[in-house]
């Protein structure tokens, strides 16, 4: 155990830092996606393209803010 810190402030910061580092690669994740790659508009692909981009990151965001929800309980 390091000197001076106390586990809960311990535990409380792990949960930040990972709440800060998850919400930070989704925002990549789409952000990359949607403007790196072209599927966050139709630009001369299918469509479905853009509709399955915009459902896994739904779904992606749905089930991190679950997760988050649960660790913060």
């Amino acid at each position: 155990m390091e000197r001076g810190w106390d586990p809960e402030v311990k535990k409380f910061l792990r949960k930040i830092t990972v709440s800060l580092f998850l919400g930070f690669l989704w925002m990549l994740a789409a952000i990359t996606g949607g403007i790196f790659f072209e599927l966050g508009y139709p630009s001369g692909k299918p469509v479905i393209y853009t509709i399955l981009f915009y459902s896994g990151i739904t779904l992606a965001l749905i089930l991190m803010l679950r997760y988050f929800y649960k660790i913060w309980k």
